[in-house]
């Protein structure tokens, strides 16, 4: 099976972003560690909306998303950041070969 990017954008609350960053990036560091599925995680900040953030994630395939999404480590980071993630929205892509 092919691998999986993800793009997705995380709508925060206003005045939450700087408070939200160290929770997404200590989650990052977590499933790149403990997630052998999980290539690449790349989070990203539009400079001209301090409301979103925006996720390049790869992943080995889908069951390696599916584990991802379902895992622990998205079940803490819902957990820590209660409050401040107003809307999520991603996308599955394939590459292009």
């Amino acid at each position: 099976m092919p691998k999986l990017a993800i793009v997705a954008t995380i709508e925060v609350a206003p005045g939450r972003r700087d408070e939200f960053l160290p929770l997404l990036m200590a989650h990052r560091a977590r499933c790149l560690k403990d997630e052998p599925g999980t290539l690449q995680f790349d989070p990203l900040v539009p400079r001209d909306d301090d409301t979103k953030v925006l996720l390049y994630e790869v992943y080995q395939d889908d069951a390696a998303f599916d584990a991802h999404f379902n895992g622990p480590s998205i079940a803490r980071l819902r957990e820590e950041a209660a409050g401040m993630i107003v809307k999520l929205q991603g996308t599955r892509c394939n590459f292009v070969a």
